[in-house]
């Protein structure tokens, strides 16, 4: 499994326009659900992406792709790509305000990712279509979702040892894993995004670590999207 084979991802508007209202985009991202498929992950990814966007001071968005080899996870190439951001900050819907400026980065790529690790959630979302579902859709690509957060759902505590995990539960359905990364550390809430399952979802998040909380792929990511520019972190 690698890029080449695959081939380049169709970035064109294939799902949607950007140009909607909350309420619209509420009822697409119902629509769009319908059509994720949560299977165990086919092939072997040789690249993996870590992706990530915030929000510059001057209120631009700045998206943030890096891309890491597998599995000797060496740095192969990080793009950042600016622009304005033009959909408001609505609890649910971080998507639509970020992911024209993340297709932008992807754009810019020599080589596209065959998984993607987005910082956000996947299914653990009120209606089941988080950014990495939404992305990994787009792009017809397995994409993971990795949520410092609970944006829904509840769950017991996992023990304080690195690999301790419980299921992230909502009205009856497993919609993650909360996953504990560092010994002593806050866990991440993970989740499957599209074309990978709960267990691999939480495998490749263990594969990528380095001795950080967060997979190296989206800690680069993360720290690009930062700085050297003052930002503030975007709203999740």
């Amino acid at each position: 499994m690698s890029g080449k084979e695959l081939g380049a991802p169709d970035l064109r508007p294939s799902l949607h326009g950007w140009e909607l209202s909350a309420s619209e985009a509420r009822q697409l991202q119902g629509r769009l659900a319908e059509r994720i498929c949560l299977t165990p992950l086919q092939g072997q990814p040789e690249t993996v992406a870590g992706i990530d966007c915030g929000i510059e001071a001057n209120g631009h968005l700045r998206a943030v792709v890096s891309l890491f080899d597998y599995p000797a996870m060496n740095h192969v190439q990080t793009v950042i790509h600016r622009q304005p951001c033009v959909f408001p900050y609505v609890p649910g819907l971080l998507s639509f305000r970020e992911m024209p400026a993340v297709l932008g980065a992807m754009e810019q790529l020599a080589q596209k990712p065959d998984l993607l690790l987005c910082d956000g959630q996947g299914i653990a979302h009120p209606r089941r279509l988080g950014i990495a579902s939404h992305l990994g859709l787009w792009l017809n690509r397995p994409a993971i979702g990795v949520g410092k957060s609970r944006l829904v759902g509840c769950h017991e505590d996992p023990g304080q040892d690195k690999g301790c995990h419980t299921p992230l539960m909502d009205r009856g359905e497993r919609i993650g894993t909360v996953l504990r990364t560092r010994t002593g550390v806050r866990p991440v809430y993970v989740s499957p995004g599209h074309l990978v399952d709960h267990a691999d979802s939480m495998d490749w998040v263990l594969g990528t670590l380095s001795r950080y909380r967060l997979p190296e792929p989206i800690r680069a990511a993360d720290r690009a999207s930062r700085g050297p520019i003052p930002i503030r972190p975007a709203l999740r």
